[in-house]
């Protein structure tokens, strides 16, 4: 049966372009796309516009780059559109106006299997955690953020060696399949609304947003934890220490890949050979695999070595 809604779309980053090209591919008629302004960027701080707006461009869907959601001529262009249902992925909260404005309401692709994992991080958060499975959760609108009624819910298994960027990966294709289900499925209605009371308030797990104090290791913690931390801010925003040198100079890198060894090493403290490089924890020895000087690519640990001419005595314990 074919879908007979217009839909409206808001989104920005990667992560939403997937879902918006699944309503395409399925026919679903995108009348058009809500996404942030274009920002400068880049060493020419040229202005540069979204992933979701190139990708609307490219499909001449007309894109609307409000600053303020709430003004009154962008809630008229929105109007002038006729949305029957409008679609968030990875955009920014929005203003009642905006969200109760179609007849079907507004509907949400979410990084997690809520109720846990509200917030502005849920794909870092599961790995930091060391959670087994996420998944992705569609639901609707209301006032407080992330908590309106679920409609669909897609499991994903979390591997040992997933990192969030696989993890995105994995919850991008997956959040595109399961819209094109739920927008079928409240289009045929064949779907009954679940609120989001299975799990209590105190029980939640919570995804905040990752700010750089986050991202410092604590090397005092468990080898297991550390390994969690690593990857849950692999590739971004990545997990960061301190390095001191032997001429006393201390560095800041980003540590992108670590894995567990039997070594032991005290706590906070480094071992290096001409390739490796490994840091002590409160129980086993890390080997760090994968790291990023300030300013620089990430490489390899054998080639980071190479480049610099100090060894790296000690870590700074945070």
């Amino acid at each position: 049966m074919a879908i007979n809604w217009r839909v409206v779309f808001l989104g920005t980053p990667d992560f939403a372009v997937a879902s918006l090209n699944a309503l395409l591919e399925k026919n679903i008629t995108v009348v058009g796309v809500v996404t942030m302004p274009d920002k400068k960027s880049g060493r020419g701080r040229k202005l540069s516009a979204s992933p979701v707006k190139q990708y609307a461009e490219q499909h001449n869907i007309p894109v609307l780059q409000p600053t303020n959601l709430k003004a009154p001529e962008f809630i008229e262009e929105l109007k002038a559109l006729q949305p029957d249902i409008q679609v968030v992925v990875a955009f920014r909260m929005l203003p009642e106006a905006v969200w109760n404005l179609p007849p079907n309401g507004t509907i949400n692709v979410h990084a997690s299997l809520l109720p846990n994992y509200r917030g502005a991080a849920p794909i870092n958060w599961a790995i930091i955690n060391g959670e087994e499975k996420s998944g992705v959760t569609t639901f609707q609108l209301q006032h407080k953020i992330d908590t309106g009624n679920i409609l669909l819910q897609h499991e994903v298994d979390i591997t040992p060696t997933d990192n969030a960027g696989d993890l995105h990966d994995k919850l991008m294709a997956s959040g595109a399949e399961l819209l094109v289900e739920t927008i079928e499925g409240l289009y045929n209605n064949t779907i009954t609304p679940s609120p989001q009371d299975h799990i209590a308030e105190n029980e939640l797990k919570e995804a905040p947003k990752i700010f750089r104090e986050t991202c410092y290791l604590n090397w005092s913690d468990t080898s297991e934890n550390i390994i969690n931390k690593v990857r849950g801010l692999s590739p971004y925003p990545g997990a960061v220490t301190q390095l001191t040198q032997d001429n006393n100079e201390t560095v800041e890198v980003k540590v992108l890949e670590a894995i567990a060894t039997d070594l032991t090493i005290p706590e906070g403290k480094a071992k290096q050979t001409e390739t490796q490089l490994y840091i002590g924890t409160a129980d086993k020895a890390l080997e760090i695999t994968l790291l990023q000087y300030p300013n620089k690519k990430r490489m390899a640990t054998a080639d980071f070595l190479r480049g610099f001419n100090h060894l790296f005595l000690n870590t700074s314990v945070e």
